[in-house]
């Protein structure tokens, strides 16, 4: 195994991002550069992402986030070993952005490409600056997403609970729009928090207790809204003071969700050699520091990447892309972007490897005259 370096690229949202990551022989990493274009004031006055405007950003400034990202690193295009793209799941026109960027790099450079899964980078990060060995507990919270997963290996994701209605992110945006605050909401909620009375609003949480690790934020939402509608119009101090008992909420729903996937994970007999909090809810200090109690309690540590890395960018993107190549796993240039996309339709190495096995076998397999097929049975599910 000899070192790698990956280019790495990603619009599935409404971040714009390039960037280079060397894996070393040894599995270890480092981050080369990594350049992130936000479009935060594009969407502002809107509320939230509105898809089309996020395409077009996507298209004009790409080119020039991936050559910066190349000077950064003090590389050029020949002397990187494969172009991985986010290829979902996200806003489709986004991730046809990038994923069709990368193809013609790759092409015109001849280098393999990788189509890289957008949850799985969030859950390799982990590996690129905590070396996270496997198995490990993935609580991802990014963006439309909020799920308790079991990694252990690359393409091996066993899903354990996740939300069955808002995503955790959803619901601090949708608070935060609710109670007049700016977009982006999570940040805006936090800061409010800091200033607010935790204990004031009685809120409930959702599933606490449950046996299954699964999560619902809807119930929560409504009770801050029953709330504030029952002292409007609301002062900056009832803002706050509803953002500090909803912040309070999610973080002790967060902590039992995450009891309880330990619990499981243990009875499956994997002992995870760390908790890992991947995506933008992962930036709030709030939710870290809960979630590091958690973690001791249960005889593991708490992986969390720099806030940086927590939100959408580059390098997580190149550096799953990494992991991929190095074991032999990259895309053809018919690869789709997809819109949709679980961790658990990944493939990863032991899928391939089955795959070309069977190929193999079958390869070497006679053809079976028609007249000699076994004839179907007279019993079964249509019998």
């Amino acid at each position: 195994m000899r070192d790698l370096l990956l280019l790495g690229i990603e619009t599935t949202c409404d971040e714009t991002a390039a960037a280079v990551v060397r894996r070393r022989a040894d599995g270890t990493g480092a981050i080369l550069s990594n350049i992130v274009h936000s479009q935060t004031e594009d969407h502002a006055e809107y509320g939230g992402v509105v898809p089309e405007i996020a395409a077009r950003a996507h298209v004009e400034v790409l080119d020039h986030l991936v050559a910066r990202a190349l000077r950064a690193a003090g590389l050029r295009l020949d002397e990187i070993d494969g172009i991985a793209a986010a290829a979902g799941p996200g806003l489709i026109g986004g991730v046809i952005v990038g994923l069709t960027t990368a193809k013609a790099l790759a092409l015109a450079a001849n280098k393999p490409l990788v189509a890289v899964n957008h949850l799985e980078a969030h859950a390799l990060t982990a590996r690129l600056t905590d070396k996270v060995p496997f198995p490990f507990l993935l609580l991802l919270v990014s963006g439309g997403h909020t799920q308790l997963v079991a990694v252990t290996g690359i393409g091996e994701y066993e899903k354990l609970g996740g939300t069955m209605d808002d995503a955790i992110g959803e619901a601090f945006d949708k608070t935060a729009k609710m109670l007049g605050l700016p977009y982006p909401g999570g940040p805006a909620v936090e800061r409010a928090a800091l200033q607010g009375d935790p204990e004031r609003f009685a809120l409930p949480r959702p599933l606490h207790g449950k046996p299954v690790p699964d999560f619902s934020l809807s119930g929560l939402k409504t009770a801050v809204r029953i709330e504030a509608l029952k002292i409007a119009p609301l002062s900056e101090q009832d803002v706050n003071d509803l953002c500090a008992s909803f912040q309070a909420a999610v973080v002790d729903i967060l902590a039992d969700r995450v009891r309880c996937a330990l619990r499981l994970m243990r009875h499956q007999g994997l002992k995870p050699s760390a908790l890992v909090l991947a995506g933008g809810v992962g930036a709030n200090q709030s939710v870290r520091r809960a979630l590091h109690k958690v973690a001791a309690d249960g005889g593991t540590r708490l992986a969390v990447p720099p806030p940086e890395l927590c939100t959408d960018n580059g390098a997580m993107i190149a550096w799953a892309g990494a992991e991929r190549l190095a074991r032999g796993l990259h895309d053809g240039l018919d690869a789709s972007p997809r819109a949709r996309w679980p961790l658990g339709e990944i493939e990863g190495v032991g899928a391939a490897r089955a795959a070309a096995q069977a190929a193999e076998v079958a390869a070497d397999t006679p053809a079976v005259p028609p007249a000699a097929a076994p004839s179907a049975p007279s019993e079964g599910i249509g019998g």
